[in-house]
C-alpha cells in the first residue's frame, strides 16, 4: 500500500486559454452513444492486444476536445486502453466563458446527472472494448467529477481515481468511505483557484476516512498547469505529475 501523504479546488472550471498541439493527429476514434435519448460523443483508443487496464478521462470545462484526445493517445502508447467521456452532449463544446460556466454549473447543481453521465461513458467504454479494470481521472472540472465518483462508490471495478488541478470540495452530505479506491491528486502550488488550505482540508478528510491517497504539489505551477499550449502550461509540473501518474497506474492496474 502507498504511504498516505498528509498534505483541492472549488467548483471551478479550467481557466487556461488552450490551443491544440501543433500537428496532433488522433490515433483513436470518436464514438457516439446515447443516454436517455440524448446523444454524446466520446473518444476511444486501444492500448493494444493485451492492455494493462483502462483509463477513463473526464474533460475540463471546454468539453471533450483534442487535449483529452492527446492525453488518451499518450496513455495508449503506454499500453492502456483510454476512453474520454463526454458529459456535455454531442456538439456541445462551449467557447465563451459564460457558456463554459453554464455547462459545468448545470452538472455541479445536479450531481446525480453528473454521476449518471459518467457511468454511461464508462459503460460505453467497456462496450467498445476498453478493459474492465479502470482508473477514472479528470482535468479541472473533470477532476471534480473523478472525486464525485470516488465518493459515490457507484462505479464498479475501479482501481483508482486521479485529479489533475481539479475541483476538490466535498459537497454537504457527502463523504469518503473507508473502502474508496486509492486517490492521486496533482495540484499546482501557485494555483489561484484553489488554495493550499483546500488541499490540506481534503487530505484531512481522506486521512480520517482511512483512504489511501497521494498528493503532489508542484511549486510555481498555476491552475490548469498541464494544458498544452495554454498560457498557464508549466512544463516541469506537467512532466513530473505525468511521470507520477504513470507510476500510479503501474501500481494500481
Amino acid at each position: 500500500m502507498r504511504h498516505k501523504i498528509p498534505v483541492i479546488i472549488s467548483s471551478v472550471g479550467c481557466f487556461a486559454l488552450a490551443t491544440a498541439a501543433h500537428g496532433f493527429t488522433p490515433q483513436g476514434e470518436d464514438t457516439r452513444y446515447e443516454v436517455d435519448g440524448e446523444s454524446f460523443s466520446g473518444y476511444f483508443v486501444s492500448g493494444g492486444d493485451n492492455p494493462k487496464g483502462s483509463v477513463i478521462i473526464v474533460h475540463d470545462w471546454d468539453g471533450l476536445d483534442d487535449y483529452e484526445r492527446q492525453r488518451a493517445d499518450m496513455l495508449a502508447e503506454e499500453g492502456y486502453d483510454a476512453f474520454a467521456v463526454d458529459l456535455f452532449g454531442e456538439g456541445n463544446r462551449p467557447q465563451a466563458i459564460e457558456d463554459k460556466q453554464a455547462a459545468t454549473r448545470a452538472l455541479y447543481e445536479d450531481r446525480e446527472r453528473m454521476r449518471q453521465l459518467t457511468l454511461a461513458g464508462l459503460a460505453h467504454a467497456r462496450e467498445v472494448g476498453a478493459a474492465s479494470r479502470s482508473v477514472i481521472m479528470g482535468y479541472c472540472f473533470g477532476g471534480a467529477v473523478a472525486l464525485e465518483m470516488a465518493r459515490s462508490g457507484e462505479a464498479d471495478d475501479i482501481a483508482a481515481y486521479t485529479s489533475f488541478h481539479g475541483g476538490l470540495d466535498t459537497p454537504e452530505g457527502q463523504a469518503y468511505a473507508a473502502d474508496t479506491a486509492p486517490i492521486y491528486i496533482a495540484h499546482g502550488g501557485a494555483d489561484d483557484a484553489v488554495s493550499l488550505e483546500d488541499v490540506a482540508t481534503l487530505a484531512t478528510e481522506l486521512e480520517a476516512a482511512g483512504v489511501t491517497y497521494e498528493i503532489g504539489i508542484y511549486s510555481g505551477a498555476p491552475h490548469a498547469f498541464s494544458v498544452f499550449g495554454s498560457d498557464r502550461y508549466h512544463e516541469r509540473a506537467d512532466q513530473q505529475s505525468w511521470a507520477t501518474f504513470q507510476q500510479w497506474l503501474a501500481e494500481m492496474l
